[in-house]
C-alpha cells in the first residue's frame, strides 16, 4: 500500500449517520443530487425528481459503500459504530445492575444493624441482671381495697436480692390470682427499685343467703357480676372479721340480698355459681338500671319462674325470668308513678302486667 493510500485510510471516517445526504456520494465519486443518473450514468430524461423513497435508498446504499471502507486496526465504519452501540448498552446494564445491588444491599444493612443493636441490649440486660444493679428495695400496691396490706404482701413473695431486671413477675401475677378477690394483675417496673402491683378487684353484685347445715343457719356468701363466689361474710364482731378490710363490709351492707336459696348449693370461693335459680336472680340484678335497681332490697330465687324482687318500699314484684330485663322494668316505673299506692306488680310477661293496690284495685 502507498504512502498516500495508508495516510487516507488512516483519517477518521465522521459517522454516517451525522453526515447530510447532499454529502453523499456514489460508488464512482459522483454527488447524488436531485438529478441523479441511471446506472450507465446518463441522466434521467423528462427532468424527473427522485421520491423521498429513492432518496432513502440511496442513503442506505451510500452508508452500506461507506462503511466498506477500512480505517484505523482494519475496522470499517460499521463496525466501529456497532462496537460503541455495544459498549453503551453494556455500560448501561452495569449501572443498572450497581444500582440494583445497592438497593438490594440497603434494607440487609438497615436489618443486620438493628439485628445487632437487639443483641446487644439483650446481652446488656443479660449481664445486667447477674449483678446487683436495679434490687427491688421497694414494693407498693396500687387498687387494693377488699384486700389488706398484710393480705397482699403474704400472697406477694420476692426473693432477697431480686432485681427489677430478674423479678419473676409471672409468678407474682400466679400467686396474687389465687386470692378470689383479684380479678386481673398488671406489675411495673419503676427503675431504679420500685416494683409496682397494681390489682383490679372484683366487686359485690349480690350478697346469697346460703342456708347451711341441718339447723338451716343461714350464712352470708358475696358474688360478683360474673357470677364468681368471692368469699362467706363473717360476722363484723367476729375474731376473723376484725381482720379483713371494713371495705367488704361496706359494700356487703349497700349489696342487694339473694334470698329463699335451695338447700343444696354450696359455695366454693374462686368458683362460678352454677345453681340456675341464683344466676337468673343475679343476671335481673345487674341487667336493672339505677332507676330500679336502688329501690332493690331482695330478690327471691327459690325458682327461675317464680323470682321476686322485694323493693325498700316493700311493694312486691313478680320479675320471672331474665329476659326483656328493661320492659319489664318500664313497665313497673310505669305502674308505680301512676299508681303509689301499689303493692304488687307482676311483669312476668312484660306486654300484660298486672298489679294490685291495698284497696284491691
Amino acid at each position: 500500500m502507498s504512502a498516500s493510500t495508508s495516510a487516507r485510510a488512516s483519517r477518521r471516517v465522521p459517522d454516517i449517520r451525522s453526515m447530510r445526504t447532499s454529502d453523499l456520494r456514489t460508488a464512482d465519486g459522483v454527488r447524488a443530487t436531485g438529478g441523479a443518473r441511471a446506472a450507465g450514468g446518463a441522466r434521467m430524461t423528462g427532468g424527473a425528481r427522485t421520491t423521498s423513497g429513492a432518496r432513502a435508498n440511496r442513503n442506505a446504499a451510500a452508508e452500506s459503500r461507506l462503511g466498506n471502507y477500512s480505517v484505523q486496526g482494519g475496522r470499517t465504519v460499521s463496525e466501529i459504530n456497532r462496537m460503541a452501540r455495544n459498549q453503551e448498552r453494556r455500560q448501561r446494564r452495569a449501572e443498572s445492575m450497581q444500582r440494583a445491588a445497592r438497593a438490594t444491599r440497603r434494607p440487609l444493612i438497615i436489618i443486620g444493624v438493628i439485628v445487632a443493636l437487639i443483641i446487644a441490649f439483650m446481652l446488656a440486660v443479660f449481664i445486667a441482671s447477674r449483678t446487683d444493679l436495679f434490687l427491688v428495695e421497694e414494693v407498693k400496691f396500687e387498687g387494693v381495697e377488699h384486700l389488706t396490706s398484710t393480705e397482699a404482701n403474704a400472697l406477694v413473695n420476692v426473693p432477697e436480692g431480686t432485681t427489677l431486671l430478674n423479678v419473676d413477675i409471672d409468678s407474682i401475677k400466679a400467686s396474687l390470682m389465687r386470692d378470689s378477690w383479684v380479678e386481673s394483675v398488671e406489675v411495673k417496673r419503676e427503675f431504679p427499685s420500685t416494683l409496682t402491683i397494681v390489682v383490679n378487684e372484683r366487686d359485690i353484685a349480690a350478697i346469697v343467703e346460703i342456708p347451711m347445715g341441718q339447723a338451716q343457719t343461714i350464712q352470708n356468701w358475696a358474688i360478683s357480676p360474673e357470677g364468681i363466689w368471692i368469699m362467706a361474710i363473717p360476722n363484723q364482731d367476729s375474731e376473723i372479721g376484725q381482720q379483713i378490710s371494713p371495705k367488704i363490709y361496706e359494700d356487703a351492707d349497700s349489696a342487694i340480698h339473694i334470698t329463699g336459696v335451695q338447700v343444696g348449693v354450696i359455695p366454693e370461693m374462686g368458683k362460678e355459681c352454677t345453681d340456675p335459680n341464683v344466676n337468673n336472680a343475679l343476671e335481673i340484678i345487674t341487667g336493672l338500671t339505677t332507676d330500679l335497681a336502688n329501690q332493690v332490697k331482695s330478690v327471691s330465687a327459690s325458682d327461675v319462674e317464680s323470682t321476686t324482687l322485694t323493693l325498700k318500699s316493700n311493694v312486691e314484684i313478680a320479675f320471672g325470668t331474665a329476659d326483656n330485663i328493661r320492659d319489664k322494668e318500664r313497665v313497673c316505673l310505669e305502674i308505680m308513678e301512676k299508681n303509689p299506692k301499689v303493692v304488687y306488680i307482676n311483669v312476668r310477661v312484660a306486654d300484660r302486667p298486672t298489679w294490685r293496690s291495698p284497696d284491691g284495685n
